[in-house]
C-alpha cells in the first residue's frame, strides 16, 4: 500500500514525501511543474536545474529530506539514511568568510538572553521594585521568573536569527550537537567564543541601562549559585536538567510529530526548571550564561560547576541517543529547521560512532 503525506517546507522548498516540484522558468522556457514520483537518483539530477535559484545548502537540505522519507526497493518502509557525501569541513578561514552572520546572531541571541534575565531578575527581586512589592511569594516570584525566561528563550529560538544560527545560545548544546557531527570543528568552536562574548556583553548592557540596579545584592546579576545543600547536589541537578533538555530537544526535533514543537518543549522546561530547580544550582544549564553574570560579579565560587555539569549532561544525552537508535545521528542541529533560513550544519541521518564507557 502507498503511503500518502501532506507537502512540507524545508529550507524554502516545497515537496513531499514521494514528489519535488521545480519551476524552470528562469531558464526561459516556462515549465508548469514537475510532479512526477522520482526516485534518490532524480532528486540529485534535479539539483542542476536548481542551482540558479536555490544556494547549495537549501538544495542539499531538501534532497536529504526527499531521500530520508524515500522508501528503497527490497527493504520495505525502511528509509535510506546515509543520502548526500559529508559536505568537506570549511578552514578557520572561509568559515569565519561564509558563516560570519551565524556567529553574530549567536552574540546577539545570548546577548538579549542574557540582558532579560538581569531585568527579570532586578524586578522580582530587587527591594525598591514594585512588582516585587506586588509578589510577596518567594516560589510566586520564582514561577514568574520562570515563566518570563522560559517565554525569552522560546521566542528568540523563534525568531528569525534563532532559525538561522539554530537557536543554541549554548556551549553545551552546539558542543553535544559537535560530537553528533553536525556542526564542523570552527563553527563549533566561534559559535562558542560568540556565546561567551554575548553573555558578558547581554549583563553589560543591562547594568548599563538599569542604571547599575542589577548590581544589587538582592540581584547580583542572576548569579547562578549551589544551593544550601551544596556543590554535590548542585552538580547532580544540573547534570539531570541538562541532561533532559538536550534529550528533548534531540527526541523531539527527529519525530515527524513533534519536530515543529521543539522550541515550546524547551522554552517549558526552562520555566519548569527555574521554579522548582533553582534553589538547588541556581538553574543554568549554560557555561555563558552562568560565566556571563559570574565575569560582572566577580563572583567565581564553584564556577568549574557551571562548566562540567551541563556539557557532561547534553554529551550524555546524545549518546543515549545515538544508542536509542542504533547508531544513527539526528537530522540537523537546529532547534526550528522547517524554514527558509539558511543552514550550515549537516544534514541527513548519518550513522555516527558510539561511544563505550
Amino acid at each position: 500500500m502507498r503511503r500518502t503525506s501532506s507537502p512540507h517546507r524545508v529550507c524554502g522548498i516545497e515537496f513531499d514525501r514521494f514528489r519535488l516540484s521545480v519551476s524552470a522558468s528562469s531558464f526561459g522556457n516556462r515549465l508548469a511543474s514537475v510532479g512526477r514520483e522520482i526516485r534518490v537518483t532524480e532528486v540529485l539530477k534535479l539539483g542542476a536545474l536548481a542551482l540558479e535559484r536555490i544556494s547549495p545548502s537549501q538544495f542539499g537540505c531538501a534532497a536529504n529530506k526527499v531521500a530520508v522519507d524515500q522508501p528503497i526497493d527490497g527493504v520495505g518502509e525502511k528509509p535510506l539514511r546515509t543520502v548526500l557525501p559529508p559536505m568537506k569541513a570549511l578552514g578557520v578561514v572561509a568559515s569565519l568568510r561564509l558563516h560570519w552572520p551565524e556567529y553574530l546572531m549567536e552574540v546577539a541571541e545570548m546577548g538579549l538572553y542574557l540582558f532579560l534575565t538581569c531585568l527579570f531578575a532586578t524586578l522580582l527581586q530587587h527591594p525598591a521594585s514594585p512588582i516585587r512589592n506586588l509578589i510577596p511569594s518567594g516560589i510566586l516570584r520564582q514561577a514568574t521568573m520562570g515563566v518570563a525566561v522560559g517565554t525569552a528563550v522560546f521566542a528568540i529560538a523563534v525568531s528569525p536569527w534563532g532559525k538561522q544560527s539554530g537557536g543554541h545560545f549554548n556551549p553545551a548544546i552546539t558542543l553535544a550537537f559537535y560530537r553528533l557531527r553536525k556542526v564542523d570543528f570552527w563553527d563549533a568552536l566561534f559559535y562558542g567564543a560568540a556565546q561567551f562574548f554575548g553573555a558578558t556583553s547581554g549583563v553589560a548592557i543591562a547594568n548599563f541601562i538599569l542604571r547599575g540596579t542589577p548590581a544589587h545584592e538582592s540581584v547580583r546579576y542572576a548569579v547562578t549559585l549551589p544551593g544550601r545543600y551544596g556543590n554535590g547536589v548542585a552538580f547532580t541537578a544540573e547534570l539531570a536538567i541538562s541532561f533532559s533538555l538536550m534529550a528533548t530537544v534531540l527526541f523531539a526535533s527527529n519525530h515527524d510529530n513533534f519536530a515543529r514543537y521543539t522550541p515550546y518543549f524547551v522554552g517549558a522546561l526552562y520555566a519548569i526548571y527555574i521554579t522548582f530547580e533553582t534553589p538547588l544550582s541556581g538553574m543554568s544549564m549554560n557555561p555563558a550564561r552562568t560565566f556571563g553574570s559570574a565575569f560582572r560579579a566577580s563572583y567565581w565560587h564553584a564556577l568549574w560547576l557551571y562548566f562540567l555539569a551541563p556539557t557532561l549532561g547534553m554529551l550524555l544525552a546524545g549518546e543515549v541517543f545515538l544508542r536509542a537508535r542504533s547508531g544513527v545521528g539526528p537530522y540537523c542541529a537546529k532547534l526550528h529547521h522547517a524554514n527558509n533560513k539558511r543552514c550550515i550544519f549537516h544534514h541527513g541521518y548519518r550513522a555516527t560512532e558510539i561511544q563505550n564507557f
